[in-house]
């Protein structure tokens, strides 16, 4: 027997799309292209639909960009057990963040737009908080912490994706290559000395021992 067929969509009438859809090819979208290429109107091609419809589920870019924060930082982020000692938990907490955002290339250029948080992540924003609390600092003190941690953690990560992004794209010697190749002893000593070493210093990862310090100095601030 004849199956019955399909039903047909109305001429001209754009599919249905959900919330979910819109979010996951939109992660595929800034996977491919980052986040520039990522606009309403392609993003409605990509889904067969109307840049109206996909206005029905997110308000603008820039929510859409704080839906796929949080997508990702609910996939990757993991409430694990942290440290006892409040300092250890601020710096273990930290660190999570750092490791789950730095493995996201795409990230870095929504992270340079302070107000776009992930509510996922709120959670060890608050253990930070929470953990500078316990050391010593009043509450005040220790939300302003913790933006300094976030600075530093975001910063870390944007300047050491675009550095990487430049090498990938262009093989010729760096304008700081260049400058350090040809530094005067007699003016600048230090910097001399380090010239040859310096690329290779700059490169390691020394993010924990900054945070460490960091954390330390807000701290250490607690007595002031």
């Amino acid at each position: 027997m004849p199956q019955p067929s399909a039903p047909r969509k109305a001429p001209g009438r754009p599919a249905r799309i959900s919330r979910e859809e819109i979010i996951e090819t939109a992660r595929r979208i800034v996977a491919e292209g980052g986040v520039k290429g990522l606009t309403m109107r392609r993003l409605a091609t990509e889904v067969g639909s109307t840049p109206m419809a996909i206005y029905h589920h997110v308000r603008d870019k820039e929510e859409l960009l704080v839906l796929l924060l949080d997508d990702y930082a609910a996939r990757t982020l993991r409430r694990s057990q942290l440290p006892a000692d409040p300092r250890e938990r601020v710096v273990a907490a930290a660190g999570a963040v750092h490791d789950a955002l730095a493995a996201c290339p795409w990230i870095v250029e929504v992270l340079t737009a302070d107000d776009l948080m992930s509510t996922s992540a709120l959670w060890f924003v608050d253990q930070i908080v929470d953990g500078l609390v316990e050391c010593g600092l009043p509450l005040d003190r220790a939300v302003h912490g913790y933006r300094a941690i976030w600075y530093y953690t975001a910063g870390e990560i944007v300047v050491r994706a675009t550095a990487a992004r430049r090498r990938a794209d262009d093989d010729r010697a760096t304008y700081r290559e260049n400058v350090f190749a040809d530094l005067d002893p007699a003016q600048l000593p230090r910097l001399a000395q380090a010239a040859g070493r310096w690329a290779a210093l700059t490169a390691e990862d020394t993010y924990e021992d900054g945070l460490r310090a960091l954390v330390d100095g807000l701290l250490a601030g607690r007595r002031g």
